[in-house]
């Protein structure tokens, strides 16, 4: 055999040989991560066929499989989505082609394949029942849900509204607007789900971004409460003052009016108490307090909040939320009212207002209360956990007195946020974009003296104030949870 012919026949060899170690490696090692991968379309028109278990609020199931009618038809099962453009960012969808939301992170318990359902499996398998996947209840109240969806819808804009339970941590509810129905997507046609899927992805408004945990925005005047958080930390004092002139020169070049419908000063000249800053959502001041603090305790004092903490799942993933680092004097005076580079997601500022009603201790957030199988044997239960301890109890307490001034004081600028017989601690915010337009924010808790609900609220390119805008939304949000 001559030297070409050797050459070739030892390389057939070697392609062979890899040949047989991909094919070991593929049917192998990875053929159960491939398996139950959640594009592999395979698996997910073979789940098609199967009883997938059931999403749940409010014991009422918003996301469930019946047997399709058509004796011709595809699949055996057909996903259904109940009032799904109130849920759709939460449950996501499952179709032919992935899965996302709920059925996304919680897909080995609802197709049945995680090993903790071996058991109930393998029992079925023994009856002759047909298999189930588990069912996931989530810790959404129905009524606030639907009260936050609808609120925010009448505003006609687009925008999120999230409230959590201050004391464990539990999101109540969660809308973003625009939202989509989910139905078209789970339909057994691969064409008509990929042309629906095509249009949201194409939209110009972008319904399927959930806007409520990945979509970031400048916090404006919100964000006053963590630059007063700072402040207290620091030893400072609800009444300790800075100077609150009509203009502020920034330290670095530049000058920073105030808004929000003060004319000159804030406090007619005289150096304004931080509380009445608060009250009044007062710029100059605050960017003062900033600056007399420094980047260092601003920055520690967001990240005690939750900023910069990276990503976060609950299970869904969460955006972080981040304050900027290397600033200048005026850019530090900026992130003292929530401008420059500060982002912040509606969860992160529901926490924030959380943190504050909780005593200081923010809580981590989380969907999904409990896990069954089909035999209502418990899978998964909510551990509630501490997130951060972002403030001690007397600095919860100082803030919460000053944000109840926000809807019940003399000069308040959250009004529209306030509960008739009870106190609301509130905030309002109104971001700057830098295009001429401006985001509109309210943050809140209630009851003040016993917080059972905290709530974010932000609209965007809203045009108006917080107090006028987004406190009306927040309002019927925080009635909806207290009245249970």
């Amino acid at each position: 055999m001559n030297v070409p012919i050797r050459r070739l026949t030892f390389f057939c060899m070697v392609l062979f040989g890899a040949l047989l170690l991909n094919a070991n490696y593929l049917q192998g090692l990875q053929a159960e991560d491939l398996r139950e991968h959640r594009h592999n379309q395979r698996q997910t028109a073979r789940q098609f066929d199967a009883a997938r278990g059931a999403i749940i609020v409010g014991n009422e199931q918003i996301a469930y499989s019946e047997p399709t009618e058509d004796e011709d038809a595809a699949y055996a099962y057909q996903r259904h989505y109940d009032n799904s453009e109130e849920y759709a960012h939460i449950t996501g969808f499952y179709s032919l082609y992935n899965a996302t939301g709920i059925e996304g992170e919680q897909n080995s318990m609802l197709n049945g394949s995680d090993s903790r359902l071996a058991v109930s499996n393998f029992m079925d398998t023994l009856t002759g029942e047909e298999s189930q996947g588990a069912s996931v209840e989530l810790t959404l109240n129905p009524e606030a849900q639907e009260t936050a969806f609808d609120a925010l819808r009448s505003t006609g804009k687009n925008g999120a509204a999230v409230a959590l339970d201050p004391n464990t941590g539990a999101v109540l509810a969660s809308a973003s607007v625009p939202s989509y129905d989910a139905n078209p997507l789970a339909d057994h046609d691969p064409s008509k789900v990929e042309e629906t899927y095509q249009e949201l992805e194409e939209a110009e408004d972008k319904p399927l971004l959930n806007r409520a945990f990945n979509q970031r925005y400048p916090p404006g005047s919100t964000f006053k409460v963590v630059t007063a958080a700072a402040a207290l930390e620091d030893g400072e004092t609800p009444d300790s003052t800075q100077p609150a002139p009509e203009t502020y020169q920034l330290p670095a070049g530049g000058t920073m009016p105030n808004h929000g419908g003060i004319n000159g000063p804030c406090n007619g000249g005289d150096p304004d108490p931080l509380r009445h800053s608060i009250e009044i959502s007062c710029n100059t001041s605050m960017a003062h307090w900033a600056v007399d603090l420094g980047e260092e305790k601003m920055a520690a004092q967001a990240e005690a909040f939750g900023f910069d903490s990276g990503e976060f799942d609950i299970p869904l993933t969460v955006s972080e939320s981040s304050y900027p680092r290397g600033l200048n004097g005026s850019q530090l005076a900026q992130t003292g009212i929530g401008q420059f580079d500060v982002s912040a997601t509606p969860l992160q500022m529901a926490m924030i207002a959380g943190g504050i009603a909780n005593g200081g201790d923010v809580m981590r957030p989380y969907l999904v209360e409990k896990v069954e199988s089909s035999d209502f044997t418990q899978l998964e239960s909510a551990n509630p956990e501490v997130f951060s301890e972002a403030v001690s109890s007397s600095t919860a307490d100082g803030l919460t007195e000053m944000m109840v001034q926000v809807t019940e004081g003399d000069e308040a600028s959250g009004t529209q946020g306030a509960i008739p017989g009870m106190q609301v601690a509130g905030k309002t915010g109104t971001a700057e974009t830098g295009q001429g337009s401006t985001h509109n924010w309210f943050i809140s808790f209630a009851p003040a003296n016993d917080p059972q609900v905290a709530v974010a609220v932000v609209l965007e390119n809203g045009n108006s104030s917080g107090g006028e805008l987004a406190a009306p939304v927040a309002k019927p949000i925080m009635e909806a949870v207290i009245e249970q």
